[in-house]
C-alpha cells in the first residue's frame, strides 16, 4: 500500500454514483427479472471504465470500480454465497427513538434484507473474478497511484445479514469468513489493494447491540476482528484497509459509540490502514484522539476530509486543515485523504448527495491535499 511520501495522497471509500440505467438494472437483477445478463455485464464494464476515469480526471489516486456491479456494499454477498433465503426485520436506528415526531424519522428506518437460513459457502462462477477484470481494464488506461476493490467484512455481513441457522454467533462469523476468503484472496493475488468494510466495529453499537452494554458490544467487536483476522491468514496486512464507520445517513448520531473507544479494537485487525468518519459535525473533533493514541508504525489512516452525506462542497482550505491537524499528529507520510464515507452504498433512485457535486467534492479534497501538501513539504 502506497504511502504519501512525496505528497498527500487522495482516495474515497468505495463507492460511487451509479447512472439510473445502471440502478434499475441492478435492482432487476436483484429482484430476478434482469432480461439480458450479457448486457448487464457490458453495461457494467462501460461503467467501471467510466468510474475509473472521473476519479483520475478529478485528481485521486487510489481509485476503485466504484461498487458499480454491486447493489450495495454489503447485501451484494448474497449473490455470491448460499444460505440467504431468510428475511432480517427492518427496525428504526436507534438514534432516531430520541424524536418520535420528527418528520424526517422515517429515513431512519432500516430496511428489510435477507437472513441466513442455511450453510454459507460460496457460489461459482465466482463474480469476484469479473469485477478483478473490469478494474484491470480500467487501469490500464489511466495515471493513477493505485487501485483498491472493496469486501464485505464478516461482522458488516453477520450485522445485516442476521443469523437464523448457526447455532451461535461465533459459528456464522467464522463460515462467513471462510466464505469471504476466496473473494479477499483473488483481489490481493490481482494486485489490488483490499478495503474491508467494517461498519460493525462503529455502527454496530447503536443498530446491531443497540440494547446492549458497550463492553457487551466491544467483546462482538473483538469477535469480528478476530474472525476478519482468521479470513486474511494469507494476505500481508500492508496490502489491506479497513474502513468503519458509524452509518453513511443524515441523522442525529448522538448515539455513536466514540471513536476513542473502538480505536484499539479496531488496530488488532491484520490491516496497512483504517479508514474512518473525519469531516461531519458528529466525529470532525476526533482528531485529537491521535494526540493520545500511539499509531503503530506499520499502520497509515485515512480519514474522511470529505463529507458524504451533505450537499455542500467543502473548500478546499478546509480539507487542507483537516489533513493537517493529523499529519501533525501522526507523521504526513501516514496520512491519506478520504472520504467519511461511499456516494453510492446502495443501487436506489433516492440519493443523499447529487452526483454532479459528489465529483466536485472530490475534486475538491484533490485540490486541498495539494493545500496540505504545499505546507508539510
Amino acid at each position: 500500500m502506497k504511502r504519501s511520501t512525496e505528497r498527500i495522497l487522495t482516495t474515497h471509500t468505495g463507492s460511487l454514483p451509479r447512472t439510473p440505467d445502471l440502478v434499475r438494472m441492478l435492482q432487476a437483477r436483484e429482484a430476478g427479472t434482469l432480461g439480458d445478463p450479457a448486457a448487464f455485464q457490458e453495461r457494467v464494464r462501460e461503467a467501471v471504465m467510466g468510474m475509473v476515469r472521473r476519479q483520475a480526471e478529478a485528481g485521486v489516486d487510489v481509485v476503485s470500480d466504484g461498487e458499480q456491479s454491486k447493489i450495495s456494499y454489503s447485501t451484494y454477498v448474497t449473490n455470491r454465497l448460499t444460505g440467504f433465503d431468510g428475511e432480517s426485520p427492518a427496525r428504526l436506528l436507534s438514534d432516531w427513538e430520541d424524536f418520535p415526531d420528527s418528520p424526517l424519522r422515517r429515513s431512519g428506518l432500516m430496511v428489510l434484507r435477507p437472513a441466513c437460513t442455511g450453510p454459507v459457502m460460496r457460489k461459482e462462477p465466482e463474480e469476484v473474478g469479473t469485477d478483478i477484470a473490469n478494474m484491470a481494464e480500467a487501469l490500464g488506461g489511466v495515471d493513477v497511484a493505485e487501485g483498491f476493490m472493496t469486501a464485505a467484512s464478516p461482522g458488516v455481513i453477520a450485522m445485516f445479514l442476521r443469523n437464523q441457522y448457526y447455532p451461535c454467533r461465533e459459528e456464522y462469523l467464522y463460515a462467513l469468513a471462510e466464505a469471504m476468503r476466496p473473494e479477499y484472496e483473488a483481489i490481493h493475488a490481482a494486485g489490488l489493494v483490499l478495503q474491508l468494510d467494517c461498519p460493525d466495529l462503529a455502527a454496530g453499537r447503536h443498530t446491531e447491540f443497540a440494547e446492549s452494554s458497550t463492553e457487551e458490544f466491544l467483546r462482538a467487536a473483538e469477535a469480528n476482528v478476530e474472525a476478519l483476522n482468521h479470513a486474511l491468514g494469507n494476505i500481508p496486512a500492508d496490502r489491506v484497509r479497513l474502513h468503519l464507520c458509524w452509518g453513511n445517513y443524515e441523522g442525529p448520531h448522538h448515539r455513536d459509540i466514540p471513536l476513542r473507544e473502538i480505536i484499539g479494537t479496531a488496530l488488532k485487525a491484520n490491516v496497512g490502514a483504517i479508514s474512518f468518519e473525519g469531516a461531519n459535525p458528529r466525529h470532525e473533533h476526533e482528531w485529537a484522539v491521535f494526540e493520545d493514541v500511539n499509531l503503530p508504525e506499520d499502520k497509515v489512516i485515512i480519514p474522511g476530509v470529505i463529507d458524504s452525506t451533505t450537499n455542500f462542497i467543502e473548500h478546499p482550505e478546509l480539507v487542507a486543515q483537516r489533513i493537517g491537524r493529523y499529519a501533525v499528529l501522526v507523521g504526513r507520510e501516514r496520512v491519506i485523504a478520504g472520504s467519511d464515507c461511499g456516494f453510492g452504498t446502495a443501487a436506489t433512485e433516492i440519493v443523499t448527495v447529487d452526483p454532479t457535486i459528489a465529483w466536485h467534492k472530490l475534486r475538491s479534497m484533490a485540490e486541498g491535499a495539494r493545500l496540505a501538501s504545499e505546507k508539510l513539504w
